[in-house]
């Protein structure tokens, strides 16, 4: 079973939409909103809620993916709101791990500060997004991310507190993070080549 470009359909093109209104754009748009009804799980220190609205949040990451190619139905809406929506998520959460002591501040610093580089980068170079294509290993340390941040969080819902679980998440989320620093680094090494590339084309035509 494929992980990676789940749901596509060998030898059959995709069809980019330009509407809004599709399933995998609506899934988005409801997993974002899981986003604080998860910190106010947190807030309340009510864990096992919060655990299971992460794990809805973190899974629907894939599955609008999945839907948008099976079903045919990309679209441009699609392409900048999914991975604005794993950026905010991936931010809130983070933040909120820290502040409530759940994780170390190390993991906001690795999420926030490259993807602060590349908004920057992407807002000096082409005055919004580069619009580069999603890398194996972007892919790779999302999942990481989705599946540590949960893990992690298990280990102080009641009955659950074991060495373990919290060795394992934490281990997650360091391979996350060191994944998403080496990931920012070839979105912008791609992004300087692409703004060379189409400015090379712009001084012969």
């Amino acid at each position: 079973m494929r992980l990676i470009g789940a749901g596509s359909r060998p030898g059959r093109g995709e069809t980019v939409r330009e509407t809004f209104w599709t399933i995998p754009n609506l899934v988005t748009v409801l997993r974002f909103l899981g986003v604080p009804l998860f910190v106010l799980f947190i807030v309340r220190e009510e864990y096992g809620p919060a655990f299971i609205t992460l794990v809805a949040v973190g899974s629907t990451d894939w599955v609008d993916g999945y839907l948008a190619r099976r079903l045919d139905q990309v679209s441009r809406v699609g392409q900048w709101l999914d991975p604005v929506a794993d950026r905010l998520a991936l931010i809130v959460v983070a933040v909120t791990f820290v502040v409530q002591g759940i994780a170390p501040s190390w993991l906001v610093l690795a999420i926030v500060i490259p993807d602060a580089i590349q908004i920057l980068n992407a807002l000096v170079l082409f005055r919004g997004s580069p619009n580069l294509p999603v890398s194996n290993l972007g892919k790779i340390r999302m999942a990481l991310l989705l599946l540590g941040a949960p893990v992690l969080l298990l280990h102080r819902v009641p009955g659950f507190d074991y060495d373990w679980l919290y060795n394992t998440g934490y281990i997650l989320l360091l391979l996350g993070c060191i994944g998403h620093v080496v990931a920012a680094l070839g979105y912008l090494r791609a992004s300087w080549r692409k703004h060379a590339r189409e400015r090379s084309a712009a001084g012969t035509s």
